[in-house]
This record gives C-alpha cells, structure tokens and sequence, in this order.
C-alpha cells in the first residue's frame, strides 16, 4: 500500500521569500546580463572542465562503493524476510536472529558536482515519470468505459454516515475506523482525498479515509465485489421509482466492473496492471461512489483483520497495529504486530519494505525501530482524532 507520510518542518510562502530576498543581482553595479553569464558559462576554463571531472570521478566512485554496500544490506533483508516466511510455514518461533538488526547504510560522499559547461556534463538518462491519475480522471475514465458517474454524496456527513453504518455492520470498531482515518487523511479528510495532491498533480493514486490504491480498488472488486453486488441488489429492492432505476444501473456497472477486476488471476502484480489502465482509473472511481465507496474502505481494513484472525491472531487488532497491516500489507504488518514487545525495541524498521519504499517513507527512516513507528503512529492518531473531521466520524458511528 502507499504509505503516508509524517511531514514536519517549517515552509516559508514563496511570496515571502521574495520579500525577503536580497535586491536583483541585476541591480548590481557589474552584474552582467542573462545572455552574457550564459556565455561565459559556456567559455568555461580547461581548469575548471578539469577540476570538474575530477570531482565528478569521485563522486562516481563514492557512489558506486554506497551502492554495493546498500545492494547487500537490501539483499539481507530480503533474504531475512525469506527465511521468516518458512519458518512461519513450518509453526516455528521467530527469533532476533530472523531479523536484520542494523540500520540502512546512508550516503555520506560528495555531492554529485554542477557542471560548468553544457559540453563538460555527464550525458544521464532521462526518468520517465509515469502519470498518477487524480479524481476527475478517475470519472472521465468511469464516463467512457462505463458510461456511468459515481454517485457523490451530498455533502461529507453524508458519506461519513454510510462509512459508519457499514463498517459497524461489518465489524470494524469506532476506535479502528476514527483513529485510522486520523492517521491517513490528517484528521480532517474527505472522502476523495488524495495523497499529496496540491490541486493538481498527486504522489499517488491513494484516496479516501482508508487511502486505497487503484491496485487495492481491483483487489477488492475481484475478491469482494460479488458481495458488494448482492447488497446492492437487495438495496435496490427496497427502493421504487428513480431511486430504484438509479440503483439497478449502478449494480448492472459494478457487475462489468467485478467481471473486469476478475478477468485475470488473483495476483497483486495482475490487479496492479489492471489499476495502471484507464480502464483500471473506472474502478478506481467506485471509491468516491456513496454506496460503494463505504464497502470499499471498511474491506480494505477488515481483510487485515480477518487476515490476523486466520492466522491466530484473535487479539483485537489496536488502531495503530492496524494501520502497519494498511501501510506495509497483511503479511509484513502481522510481522511487526505479532513482535514480542522485547524484540520491537532493537528492530529496525527497514525489515518490512522494500528499499525502494523505505526511502521514500521519512517516517519509517526517523522511528527507525517497530517500537518507534507504532509510538509515533499513535500519537500523531491522539493528535490528529481531536481535530473536527475525526470527531465528526466517530459521531457517525
């Protein structure tokens, strides 16, 4: 799952940087206009071209040793996780030696270097950034391939009462739903909110009080959506007139949708290619749908809860123990869960990600022990339960 992040720090408006900032080097008595500082950028010196790659060559140099060393430490991990998963199968004990005890290692070289001539740098490869699709995609994509719109609630009380309703129906307690919702939208979320989008570019197609990816969308409709269909279809009985018309074309869309999410094995990898269509962006728009919406997110943590569950967990699941099963996956997250609190203490938290993920996590790298992520987990909950989104949800219930 995506992961959200803890930011703090201090952001200054660029308006008032401007303010602050010293007058234009232009002002400057000597400044040299733009096209000529351009030019000389390009007359750069022997010297400089020289001092440059020289620079340049221990940078690489610097960075290839980090890598090596980083390729091994990940490769332990992963090993690690391997031999836990077997010794899982076989009913034995989990021990501190299951685990990779020391921290990642961090880059400590030189900056890679500025070039000071365009002929001078380096040629890199170009990183293609691949398109996250926000809501109103996700509803264009819902109009052409199903030509159907998600039904939105009227306002976000609406939606935090079918939330409610359904997820107490379903098992799921006040403290679980508020306190997660607390965490992943900062405690005042709506139902179509998305990981960090600014209006318009997000990080991640994570929406809703849960943040369900489009892979978990296509996971959910395969595995839960017959269910989901027969609800709806017994709802739609007890309605007449247009209620029930409206009804009955939203069941005959999610039917085309399961039929999709299911039309290939029940694979993480297989439902994330699916997620990554425009087709898999019309499923993805179920989220924001008052009926199916609710069904979606209390699915999301209530498999994890069944998940424990078989696996022996019969504990009640905390809040927090229950957002490490949301960040990291079932599986990873009973990892953490089902630590003794000994053993929390002294392992770090980069057991359960891939490096990848971990690197983007800052929180996961500052409360870099399980122990310290299920604290700071809780107390950003505490914080974040006060404020009047989350109290408005737990009053739903």
């Amino acid at each position: 799952m995506h992961h959200q992040t803890i930011r703090h720090g201090l952001k200054i408006p660029a308006l008032a940087l401007a303010l602050l900032a010293p007058p234009a080097l232009a002002a400057e008595p000597g400044a040299l206009p733009p096209a000529a500082g351009a030019a000389m950028a390009q007359m750069a010196s022997p010297q400089a071209i020289s001092e440059y790659r020289r620079k340049l060559r221990e940078y690489q140099e610097a960075r290839a040793a980090f890598e090596a060393e980083a390729g091994t430490y990940w490769s332990s991990i992963a090993e690690k996780r391997r031999g836990r998963n077997a010794k899982r199968r076989e009913h034995l004990a989990i021990t501190l030696d299951d685990y990779v005890l020391t921290q990642p290692p961090v880059y400590t070289g030189p900056k890679r270097p500025v070039s000071p001539s365009p002929e001078a740098e380096e040629p890199r490869e170009p990183r293609e950034r691949k398109y996250i699709p926000v809501a109103a995609d996700l509803l264009k994509a819902a109009a052409d391939y199903f030509q159907w719109t998600p039904e939105r609630p009227a306002n976000e009380l609406e939606f935090k009462r079918a939330y409610a309703r359904f997820a107490s129906s379903a098992g799921l307690t006040r403290e679980q739903a508020v306190r997660v919702y607390a965490f992943e939208t900062g405690g005042n979320g709506s139902h179509a909110s998305q990981s960090g989008f600014h209006g318009s570019h997000a990080i991640s197609t994570a929406i809703g009080y849960n943040q369900l990816l489009t892979t978990n969308t296509v996971e959910l409709l395969a595995e839960q959506g017959e269910s989901f269909v027969k609800l709806l279809t017994a709802r739609a009985a007890t309605l007449s007139g247009p209620a029930r018309l409206t009804m009955e074309r939203k069941v005959a869309v999610l039917k085309k949708m399961v039929a999709l999410a299911r039309s290939v094995p029940d694979d993480w990898s297989q439902h994330e290619k699916i997620g990554d269509t425009p087709q898999g962006w019309a499923l993805h728009a179920m989220v924001l749908d008052i009926d199916v919406g609710p069904m979606l997110q209390t699915h999301k943590l209530l498999t994890s809860v069944i998940f424990a569950r078989i696996k022996g967990y019969t504990r009640p699941l905390s809040a927090a123990e229950l957002e490490m099963m949301n960040l990291t996956g079932d599986g990873t997250g009973l990892d953490m869960v089902t630590m003794p609190p000994a053993m929390r203490d002294v392992v770090p938290t980069s057991n359960f990600f891939q490096r990848g993920g971990y690197e983007r996590n800052p929180v996961a790298i500052r409360h870099n022990t399980v122990a310290k992520l299920l604290a700071v987990t809780d107390q950003r909950m505490d914080s974040n339960s006060n404020l009047p989104g989350a109290r408005e949800l737990a009053a739903a219930f």
